[in-house]
Formats: C-alpha cells, structure tokens, sequence
C-alpha cells in the first residue's frame, strides 16, 4: 500500500507524554541505571580478569588519544586517564587482597559513568519544535524554487516535501503496535541522508513520536549539529572505541532504553552500504540488546513486547556514490584505486545534492517492512506473535528454560539474535521496491560483463567507458525478460516493484537513465544522439547495478535469445 501524498494524525498528541522525552526529565536516574547495569555485567563476564580488562581498555584510550584526537573530545581527556593509570599501578596491579579487588571496581565504575555520560544525549521539546518547522521550510522552499526555476517562488510554498517520499507497507500495524511495546525501526543504509529523510518521514507522515538514535560523535565535531544532535535525543557512538567496557556500556544503554519504552532506530548494517548492495550481513550488538531487553521485561511480568520494523530506503540517485564504490574496490585488496575525498561531508557537496534532488522528478521510497517480536516472529496488530500457521505464540517460553524458570541464557539469546538478523536481511529483499533507476543499470552492466566473459570484474572496471555503445534495442531486449522475472516474483511475494518497471521497456529505460546518477559528474548512463546507451564511469554504474545483485536474475536470463550487441567505438 503506498502512502504518498498522506499524513496521519500524531498517535501520541502531546509531544510531553513522549517516552524519549520522558526518559530525558529522568537522564540523571537513567545514567546511575546504566552504571550499575555495566558494572554488574562486566564484573559477572570477567571476574578475575577485571584488572586486565581495565589494562586493556587504558591502554587503547592512550593510542586513541595519541593517534585520533577529535575536536569534540572532552578537554581532561590525558588527566582523567593519567589518574586511572596512577590509581591501577599503585593499588591494584600485582596484588591479590580486597584492596585491589575494591580499587578494580571503583576504577571500572569511574570508567562506566564516564562512557554514560557520554553516550546518553538529551531531548527537548524546543528544539525539536523548532528543527521540523526548520526542515520543512526550507526544503518545501528548495523544491518549489527548484521546480519553478524562479526566486520569487522560493517564498511562495506551493507543494510540500512528503509528497516526494513515497512511503509504502504496513505504516497502519505499525502505528498501532505503539499501544502494545517499543519499537524498533531498522533500516538499510546507502547515504548520509538517511537518518534526516527517515526521521522526517516518521514524524511528520506517520505521525509517530521521536525515537532515539545514534549519531557518530564524529558528527559533534561541527558545532551546528553538535547543537541539534544534543537536543534531538541522539546518542552518541564514539566508533574509535573498541575496548569491552565502552560496548558494554553502549548495550546497557540500548537495553535499559527499551525497557523504559523508548523506541529506537539504529542501522544494523552498521554503516552506509559501500557497494550499493542490499544488507546481506547485520551487525548483531544493538540488536541483541533487544532480545535482552524482552527476556527482562518478561521476567518483571511485564506483557509489553518489543516490536522489530525493517524498512529498506530507495533512492534513485545516491550523493556518495562514486566515494562509495571506490571504498569497496579498495577494501577488496584486489586492485589498488586512489581514494576519493567523501562528497557527503562537504556543505557544498551537500547544497548541491538538495538542489539536484528537489529540481529533479525523483521521489525517494520508504518501505515499512512487516513488523516481528525480536524472535523474528511476524505480528499482528495487536502485538500477538504468529507462526507460519497464524497460530499464537508466547515470547514468554523463549527465555524459560527446561525446568521452567525464566532466566538469562546468553548462548541462547545469541542464537535468537543470529536467527532474527536473518529473518531482517530476507525481509530487505523481499520489501525492496525495484525502481527503473535499479533496473536499468543492473541490465546494462550485466550485459558489459555477458559480451567479456573473460574478464574478471576488475577486468570490466578497466575498460575504457568511451569505447562502449550499448544499442537501445539489444538493451530493451534484456530488460524485458528481466521485467517478466521481476513481475513473476512480485506474485510469489519475494519482491515489490514500483509503477516504472510495468512501463514498456523503452519506456522504463529512458525513465532509468533520466533519473540514475543525474548529480554525477560522470554519469552512469545517459543516451547519445543515435538513441544509444553510453556509460562515463563503469565503477558508478557497477554501484547503481548492484542494488539487484542477489536475486539472480542474470543467472534467470535466457542470453541466447537475443541479438546482443555492444559497440566499440575503436571498431
């Protein structure tokens, strides 16, 4: 079901009664919960390993503060940190007795409320208020200025910025699970844009109340965004720490947060998708912590369920992708490629990529994934879980052993953890909405690697774009047969397409090309005076193609069939 165009009521009118906000008037009880929760956990997992734990952790403070200084690092870094070592070396190492068992604790406490204080951001009504008017102005003003071509109409509104996102799924179930839990909304990650285009959609067309997320403290470093982010109920993520403490600190926050019904958003692919490709690997630290989250609520008989939303983002056209893909070739150590500077963190990069977007016909889809319990259980919407049969399940007797107690068992909620990782990478590919934009460069570069079969991939990288034709009619003859697969899956369910690809395929590849990589440089795709397809940049068009990798669809091609030909200009 789409939504474009439509925007619901608030489901909780007073912004007061948000749980974000609730959990911000109660920031100071909430860090002396994460304190004590980290403390207890560490001390239970390493036991007589503390003192090693806590080595550890200060030495690789030390390298970070040494080798990575941000501007947004507390002033008494070195001091704080000199003073733990002082305290380690003289009461703690090499000793046995209580001293050192008290002196371990009171240095891990000190080290946990430090990384708290930290993690834990803020929320306030004002702020929020003023950021939506914000936004929404000045996008609203962008696109029709953009449209109009005209200064005069960049104060004269006329239509608004969520009728360029086109929001589609189960957005009616998930509204009404907010009665029943939290939830927990995960979606896939192509560009820097997408936390700004998500929270906006949440808020202003769903109508749901502010969810925490987590912003890198990277981000602080600009003072603007410092300002927003600190206030907007961001928590920060600091990806420079690795030491156990730090992460287990982390956790404990996403934990206790959910637990207090704080919904949450947070990317499990980690980061921004280097090669284009839909998630095939989630991180399962913050996810976990929703299947820990559950089994306490169930131990304090609680009924209140923890709900996971998928959600796949479609762009048309991605900023970073020329940046992107040139990281994910390099990370592969099989050819060496000079890297690019990250078009996203530059302002102007960033103006630009607004004006392209809002000048242009492209919308941006949002699709809202089937809603499951953190078993990876589908929903319904009144927040019972179903089996394959429809039949009701009770998440109650997931965390209860053999003899009947409810209980902690972290082997066995890794395991739940893994298998609802799982079950969120099937749904990205299932409620994926294939564009012309996907489509047409997918085609295009598998038919580039179909005519050089014995080139590897780096091979076909290599090859110089301005040398290469691809006919029109040898692309439409591809392209058809992949829409007869595409539309063959859209009835089993295993894919959902938009309103472009069911255009004829002439159509649906002029469609493609206008809108894929317009604000590139080197553009992907692009026709020349004969009708014919051109390529400026193989790489950008490999990125722009692998959005459909792994559904098999070159593999379903019959390539015999047609009259493939790809002219080289040097012929």
């Amino acid at each position: 079901m789409s939504y474009k165009g439509t925007t619901y009521p608030r489901i909780i009118p007073d912004s007061a009664d948000w749980p974000i906000y609730r959990l911000s008037q109660d920031r100071e009880n909430f860090i002396t919960e994460i304190d004590d929760f980290t403390s207890e956990r560490i001390k239970s997992k390493y036991r007589k390993d503390l003192a090693d734990v806590l080595v550890k952790t200060l030495y690789q403070e030390r390298i970070r503060i040494k080798e990575a200084p941000w501007k947004v690092d507390p002033p008494n870094e070195r001091v704080f940190w000199n003073r733990i070592s002082k305290q380690l070396i003289k009461k703690s190492l090499d000793r046995q007795d209580e001293q050192a068992k008290q002196t371990n604790e009171h240095l891990l406490r000190k080290i946990v409320h430090r990384y708290s204080e930290e993690i834990v951001g803020t929320f306030q009504l004002s702020t929020h208020r003023f950021a939506v008017r914000f936004l929404t102005f000045l996008f609203n003003r962008l696109f029709n200025a953009a449209v109009e071509k005209s200064i005069r109409s960049l104060w004269r509104g006329r239509r608004q910025l969520y009728e360029r996102l086109n929001v589609v799924g189960e957005v009616d179930t998930v509204r009404e699970l907010f009665k029943h839990g939290t939830v927990v909304v995960v979606p896939t990650h192509f560009s820097n844009l997408d936390s700004i285009l998500v929270g906006y959609a949440m808020d202003q067309i769903m109508g749901l109340p502010s969810f925490s997320y987590g912003a890198g403290l990277n981000l602080y470093n600009f003072g603007p965004a410092a300002y927003f982010m600190n206030r907007l109920g961001a928590y920060r993520v600091d990806r420079r720490k690795k030491n156990p403490i730090y992460l287990e600190t982390l956790k404990a926050m996403s934990n206790l947060s959910m637990q207090r019904g704080v919904n949450s958003l947070f990317f499990p692919g980690g980061t921004r998708s280097r090669s284009g490709e839909l998630e095939t690997d989630v991180k399962m630290g913050l996810l976990g912590t929703a299947v820990e989250a559950q089994r306490a609520l169930c131990q304090k008989g609680s009924d209140k369920k923890i709900f996971i939303v998928p959600m796949v983002i479609g762009y048309s056209f991605v900023l970073e992708a020329p940046f992107l893909i040139e990281q994910h070739l390099k990370s592969t150590g099989k050819e060496q490629y000079l890297r690019l500077r990250d078009a996203g963190t530059s302002v102007r990069a960033w103006l630009r990529y607004i004006w392209q977007f809002f000048s242009t016909t492209n919308d941006i889809t949002l699709s809202i994934g089937k809603p499951m319990d953190v078993l990876g259980n589908f929903v319904d919407d009144k927040g019972r879980s179903l089996d394959q049969f429809g039949n009701e399940l009770h998440i109650k007797d997931y965390f209860t052993s053999i003899k009947g107690e409810l209980n902690e068992d972290r082997q066995r909620e890794e395991e739940y953890t893994k298998r609802t990782a799982e079950k969120i990478v099937e749904r990205y590919f299932i409620e994926n909405v294939v564009l012309s934009s996907h489509l047409v460069p997918f085609a295009v570069f598998e038919i580039l690697t179909h005519q050089n079969p014995k080139l590897d991939l780096f091979g076909i990288l290599r090859l110089p774009p301005d040398e290469y034709v691809f006919p029109m009619q040898s692309v439409v003859g591809i392209v058809e047969q992949m829409q007869d697969i595409l539309f063959s899956m859209e009835q089993k369910g295993k894919v959902m397409l938009s309103p472009e690809i069911h255009l004829p395929a002439t159509e649906l590849i002029r469609d493609g090309i206008s809108k894929v990589g317009v604000f590139h440089r080197q553009q992907p795709l692009k026709l020349n005076k004969d009708g014919n397809i051109v390529s400026d940049d193989f790489r950008v068009l490999y990125y722009y193609h692998n959005r459909l990798e792994n559904y098999g669809l070159a593999q379903k091609v019959n390539w015999k069939t047609e009259e493939i030909e790809v002219l080289k200009m040097s012929e």
